[in-house]
């Protein structure tokens, strides 16, 4: 990641925070309010440290700016071990889809890849972080970027020892939206041979209609506009209509909205033959994104989940 994207995403993400319109609001959802513009602010922890590029690990080969569009977004990185992987079948794929409020964020941003690479790759995967268009490019034209990644990465996936049929799927806040609305069967102008899972680390957007018909902030005004039609289009849950490849949805039960939505979001799924389970984590936002992979019974419980379907 260049020094100049640091300084634009760290610029982005505080004009985000400052620009965020506080809604009607009683002394107690000011507070809320308060709280999650300071988090907003502050998500970078220490800004331009932590928005600089990760540290490839030790025993790790960074594969950088993979192309699988014609825009400069349109890029993904591959992590693989150095480790020789002659004589053994081929690894199964982690593929990373970044937050930001579909307005920012970046592929090799230190709470994205730390310490999920480290361990994933140790774990015998090799693992992908994928960028795509922010917006003003449309939400639905990410999700086709998305959809796009994934089915190139598989189409090349042997040039990394790696298998095209064991993908799994892992997104954070709007990243997680975008894997959530593309497991759930939305249409996108690419769509990916199949794959083994997807990990929803607490999405910031699975019933999109409830967000917009409710009180909210202006960050989803600017994602998902002002037309019903498209409300539905791009909600995960509205999209939900057969049965999906196994899902884990991890919420932070610090957030008022994620479980009860998480679990509205799974009944739904199940309800279609589906297999998708809750991990209510008592951890913020930025949490279950940043400590993935440390050691911790919430990254067991994850591992667990992807061994079952890997």
């Amino acid at each position: 990641m260049t020094r100049s994207r640091c300084a634009r995403g760290v610029a982005a993400l505080l004009v985000l925070a400052a620009a965020l319109p506080a809604p009607a609001q009683d002394d107690a959802a000011a507070r809320r309010f308060g709280r999650l513009r300071a988090a907003l602010a502050g998500s970078l922890d220490d800004g331009a440290d932590a928005a600089r590029a990760a540290r490839v690990p030790e025993g790790v080969r960074r594969v950088p700016d993979i192309a699988y569009g014609p825009d400069q977004a349109q890029r993904f990185d591959v992590y693989v071990s150095t480790k020789p992987r002659a004589g053994r079948a081929p690894a199964p794929v982690v593929l990373l889809v970044h937050g930001g409020a579909w307005a920012f964020g970046d592929k090799a941003n230190r709470q994205v890849v730390e310490p999920k690479v480290a361990h994933w790759v140790d774990q015998g995967y090799v693992v992908i972080s994928t960028d795509y268009r922010m917006l003003p490019t449309p939400v639905a034209q990410q999700a086709d970027d998305v959809a796009a990644a994934i089915a190139f990465a598989q189409s090349q996936a042997g040039l990394w020892g790696a298998d095209p049929k064991r993908f799994i799927l892992v997104g954070h806040s709007a990243g997680a939206h975008l894997v959530a609305l593309i497991a759930a069967g939305a249409r996108t102008a690419t769509r990916p041979q199949g794959w083994r899972a997807a990990v929803l680390l607490d999405s910031a957007a699975l019933d999109v209609p409830q967000i917009m018909n409710g009180r909210h902030f202006g960050l989803y005004d600017r994602a998902f506009g002002r037309d019903p039609q498209a409300w539905t289009a791009l909600s995960p849950l509205a999209q939900l209509a057969h049965a999906t490849a196994p899902m884990l949805a991890v919420c932070s039960s610090r957030r008022q909205a994620s479980c009860p939505t998480s679990e509205r979001f799974a009944d739904r799924a199940n309800g279609l033959g589906g297999k998708v389970r809750v991990l209510r984590e008592d951890l913020s936002h930025a949490q279950i994104n940043a400590t993935l992979g440390a050691p911790s019974d919430y990254t067991a419980q994850v591992d667990e989940f992807m061994r079952s379907v890997r």
